[in-house]
């Protein structure tokens, strides 16, 4: 049952002809009125498809909302706390790319799409945690410079030849840092007959003692279809508040209950209501940006398909 306030968002939304996009790490008043939740590259192909919405409010952090204008570039794009910074996307500027291909030329780039546009914009390709492997095996160097997560790309080094060199060398995610392996030895035996399902944004030992390692969309998919009944989840706890709403028949474990995103919890159904009235903060990249970015945008979704 929604509240008065999320009432009064939803008609706002009507009235301003807007859609409602949310991560899955919002929190729950935020998920319950929002039109679409995915993972980074859900969304992504989320905002490519819309064309008949003026507004998209993207309850998320900042270069998820960044890549939406990208894509939308005619429409107004509106964050409800312009202070939700992604700390991992900050840790690598564009200029350590420059340096990078100065150092290895004949190397491509490909990005987590967790990094800013000016780091984007020197990139020739993206990904996301869910399709990485499709990414990096459609790309033709033998050599690739990736970044900023170094988690992400030890995690995908196995499943290719191509020899992954990691930008700057010590991006990471605070949260799934946050898991060590101690962790994964009192799930088991705390939870003898779970799943322990990890975000590859962890570190690789604590990946190396999962049962899979999967993006937060592919969890997602994983617990749809699988006949297991229970399930520790290695990454952001607001992801079982989804799992609860969509599978309420399975049981959920958070591997860490303090694995909380603060930049996500940013936003509030108070500050998504202000943001629809007075259509701000605005999200915009610079040009010239934008410009050099989405080719390396629509590489990857051409990449995931």
């Amino acid at each position: 049952m929604t509240t008065e306030l999320q009432n009064e968002i939803i008609q706002l939304k009507e009235e301003k002809n807007a859609i409602i996009l949310a991560h899955n790490y919002q929190p729950k008043e935020i998920q319950e009125i929002a039109d679409f939740l995915g993972d980074s590259l859900e969304l992504c192909m989320k905002a490519k498809e819309i064309d008949d919405k003026d507004i998209i409010v993207f309850c998320g952090v900042d270069f998820m909302a960044e890549t939406a204008y990208m894509l939308n570039p005619d429409k107004k794009v509106l964050i409800p706390d312009i202070e939700a910074e992604c700390p991992m996307a900050h840790m690598l500027t564009g200029e350590q790319v420059i340096e990078a291909k100065k150092k290895y030329p004949d190397a491509a780039v490909c990005l987590y799409v967790n990094s800013l546009g000016e780091a984007k914009a020197e990139s020739d390709i993206l990904c996301t945690s869910g399709n990485v492997k499709k990414v990096v095996e459609s790309i033709e160097e033998d050599t690739i410079l990736f970044g900023p997560d170094t988690n992400l790309g030890e995690f995908v080094q196995p499943f290719t030849d191509k020899k992954i060199i990691p930008i700057p060398g010590d991006g990471h995610c605070y949260v799934h840092k946050l898991f060590h392996k101690e962790d994964i030895d009192d799930a088991r035996k705390k939870y003898p007959n779970a799943e322990i399902i990890i975000h590859p944004e962890s570190n690789k030992e604590v990946q190396d003692m999962a049962d899979y390692v999967l993006s937060t969309g592919g969890m997602l998919s994983h617990i749809r279809d699988s006949e297991k009944q229970e399930f520790v989840i290695g990454t952001e706890v607001d992801l079982i508040t989804r799992l609860e709403a969509e599978f309420p028949d399975k049981t959920y474990y958070p591997l860490l209950e303090g694995a909380i995103c603060k930049t996500m919890k940013l936003h509030t159904l108070e500050k998504l209501k202000d943001c629809l009235v007075n259509e701000e903060p605005l999200i915009t990249v610079p040009e010239d940006i934008a410009e050099r970015s989405i080719s390396a945008v629509e590489r990857m979704l051409d990449a995931s398909k």
